[in-house]
């Protein structure tokens, strides 16, 4: 049995594919930080990312939201 490698969605939507962008960007941000604070904002992005299968509109203001806090968080510098 062959297998094709996946070469990504088959669908262009770009608000999608904004959301996921997005998504990539937090995750590199809370990357570098301490344990603790990392560990509860990658959960907070977990629920985000969870959401947009069910509400991706909501998902994208509610990501827009958590980068705002980021970059305005002391932790974040």
């Amino acid at each position: 049995m062959s297998t094709v490698p996946w070469t990504g969605p088959e669908y262009d939507d770009p608000a999608l594919a904004w959301l996921a962008e997005q998504l990539k960007v937090a995750h590199r941000l809370v990357a570098p930080l301490p344990p603790e604070p990392r560990r509860r904002l990658i959960r907070q992005l977990l629920t985000i990312t969870d959401l947009a299968k069910r509400d991706p509109a909501l998902a994208g203001r509610r990501l827009e939201t958590f980068l705002a806090d980021f970059r305005r968080a002391p932790e974040s510098r």
